[in-house]
């Protein structure tokens, strides 16, 4: 089903973006990102989606409202005055004189009429919570990656969705890379690549950002929940019918988060690493996988994150590299692999956004669509397990993030997937989300 040819005819979407970070606003420690998001994503497609007749009202909020003024003035800067026609006005939660109201999300659910929906682009423990609030309410939902943080918190999300009849969809843009959709068929095509043996993914970032990642890094999550997720339910989407996870296992390193310089807890993982063992269900062989997230990496790359896979299989081998699509730019004082394939905020000739068809866009625009198309009733959210990231499409990876995490806390022993997906759930767990008992 293609959900954006079918809902250009139905009523405009009704948006609260909850999260006032990089990813839906480009501000970072009172100034514009200076990573690959320097206008912020989510946003800026929101107001685009607006322009477009996609979406009507929209709103953010976070929990400091001082943060606004600033956020107001990085939106006029960055987007107003350099597209011609996209407005960047909003409502706001909490007022502009409230240095921290943590329940702020609640007065911007309860703005939205049932069938409005929200983004949920915040640290990771607060994600159950604000998501329950909103399908309780009738409220449409897309949540950043990891979706949660536990299987068990994931079964809660699916059932009260299906109960309240509203949508939620999990935001995992590479799944839209063109490179990486293409090498999704390749590897399913099993006649030509053959059965699964071996995966092996990387996913790096600067250390400047534990600056700010210091928060919450090694206290409510860590760098396997935030990287690794995008390249794990990847891995799973091409996986999906052919070969099941049984079972997982992580090691992780530390120095660097800990030092002085950051001021993460002790004990913090600077880099994690899962491995799991995958039986395909056609001859039942073994396959194995890798996957490597961390916040290391020496800050002064030449692009913001370091990202790659190879998949082995039984007649074919693949690689990717998404750090680098052969698109170098060098100036004076930098060098840069730039990905406009991602996010292209280079205007188009006529002066407007031209970015519709980068990865990162078509990510959030599929989740507009489909909660249109559903208000419309033109489509059941179900209809979308099997083309979109829905929450009942990807239990799986959060299995996958969450016997991790238990491996790290329980002395890196192997944990049995199909027990977690049963609820039996080994060992502690360091993180526990709020609102949630592992």
């Amino acid at each position: 089903m293609s959900s954006t040819t079918a809902a250009n005819s139905v009523e405009p979407l009704n948006v609260v973006m909850v999260g006032t970070g990089e990813y839906t606003t480009g501000y970072v420690a009172g100034h514009a990102s200076r990573s690959d998001k320097t206008k912020g994503v989510v946003g800026l497609v929101m107001f685009d989606l607006r322009r477009r007749g996609k979406v009507g009202t929209i709103g953010c909020v976070g929990t400091n409202g001082t943060k606004f003024p600033a956020i107001r003035d990085l939106f006029e800067e960055n987007i107003s005055k350099v597209y011609n026609t996209v407005d960047v006005s909003m409502s706001t939660w909490p007022a502009d004189d409230v240095h921290r109201d943590v329940e702020a999300y609640k007065q911007a659910i309860d703005s939205l009429p049932r069938g409005g929906a929200i983004t949920i682009f915040t640290p990771d423990p607060t994600h159950y919570k604000i998501a329950m609030y909103a399908i309780e309410r009738g409220i449409h939902v897309m949540i950043t990656k990891p979706m949660v943080m536990t299987v068990e918190a994931h079964k809660k999300i699916i059932e009260a969705a299906r109960k309240n009849g509203v949508y939620v969809q999990v935001e995992v843009h590479k799944r839209y890379d063109p490179v990486y959709a293409d090498a999704r068929e390749k590897i399913r095509d099993t006649e030509n690549f053959g059965a699964f043996q071996h995966w092996d993914s990387v996913m790096t970032q600067p250390r400047d950002q534990l600056h700010t990642f210091k928060a919450w890094a090694g206290k409510s999550s860590d760098i396997s929940y935030y990287l690794n997720s995008h390249h794990v339910d990847y891995h799973c989407w091409v996986m999906d019918g052919l070969a099941d996870p049984i079972r997982a296992m992580a090691v992780g390193s530390t120095g660097v988060a800990s030092s002085e310089e950051f001021g993460c807890p002790k004990g913090t993982e600077d880099t994690i690493t899962i491995i799991t063992e995958w039986k395909n269900r056609a001859d039942g062989s073994i396959g194995t996988a890798v996957y490597m997230a961390s916040w290391a990496h020496p800050n002064n790359s030449e692009c913001h994150t370091q990202q790659r896979f190879m998949c082995l299989g039984h007649k074919g081998e693949i690689r990717a590299d998404q750090a680098h699509r052969g698109y170098s730019v060098t100036q004076n004082d930098k060098y840069a692999a730039v990905n406009p394939l991602y996010m292209k905020y280079t205007p188009g000739v006529d002066g407007e956004f031209s970015g519709q068809n980068g990865y990162g866009y078509r990510s959030i625009e599929t989740f507009v669509d489909a909660c249109r198309m559903i208000n419309a009733g033109k489509a059941k959210p179900e209809d979308f397990d099997k083309c979109l990231p829905t929450a009942a499409s990807t239990l799986t990876s959060t299995a996958i993030l969450e016997a991790g995490r238990r491996s790290l806390d329980n002395g890196s022993c192997w944990i049995s997937i199909p027990d977690l997906l049963a609820g039996k759930v080994p060992g502690h767990i360091k993180f526990a989300e709020e609102g949630q008992i592992v």
